[in-house]
């Protein structure tokens, strides 16, 4: 079967799902996206890896991360194999010692640790046929709105005072909303280089 390489594009919110959010990969050669709608908690592994965000204590993803380093395990590919009843399958290939493993596992969980390894995501042309989207022309413009509504709210960022982006910050740890502590560290950073 004709494998296709992905790479992690965004994740957003889901329109569909209430309460979910939509995990997309893009087509690296190709302008073919897949979207896998997961859960907050299975958003948040992945977002405070692409945020570059490093918890007090090791989170379940950088556990099994840390673990595997500790055994001499490297995960080489993730690829996305199965897509039943609108639910996407994955598998994790591990190799220890020159001993090679396949894993099952949940696509979102596939995701996170492929981003921790940084070893390439894969998918079946048949998947990428039946599930993927081709980029919309108005897909430009609605990623430009969003632009421009980030762009706005650090704006508001760029205005609070010091004092007011802690207390944003502790209590966007507190609520585990990573992304948005990540903008407010980055924010304080930019502050701290300035003077």
């Amino acid at each position: 079967m004709e494998k296709v390489e992905l790479k992690f594009l965004r994740i957003t919110y889901s329109h569909t799902h209430a309460g979910a959010y939509a995990l997309i990969l893009s087509e690296l050669h190709g302008d073919r996206r897949l979207p896998i709608i997961i859960g907050g908690v299975e958003a948040q592994a992945i977002a405070i890896q692409v945020e570059n965000i490093r918890p007090a204590r090791p989170l379940t993803h950088d556990l099994f991360k840390n673990f595997c380093d500790a055994l001499g395990i490297t995960i080489k590919e993730v690829v996305i194999n199965d897509l039943v009843e609108g639910i996407f399958h994955a598998k994790l290939l591990l190799e220890q010692e020159g001993r090679a493993v396949e894993v099952d596992a949940r696509s979102s969980d596939a995701i996170a640790l492929a981003l921790r390894f940084g070893c390439p995501i894969h998918t079946y042309e048949f998947i990428l046929a039946a599930a993927g989207l081709k980029m919309e022309e108005g897909e430009e413009e609605s990623s430009a709105a969003a632009q421009h509504e980030e762009t706005e709210q650090k704006a508001d960022i760029r205005n609070a005072s010091p004092e007011q982006l802690h207390q944003l910050l502790k209590e966007a740890l507190e609520s585990e909303d990573y992304e948005g502590a990540s903008k407010l560290r980055d924010e304080l950073k930019r502050r701290e280089g300035t003077n």
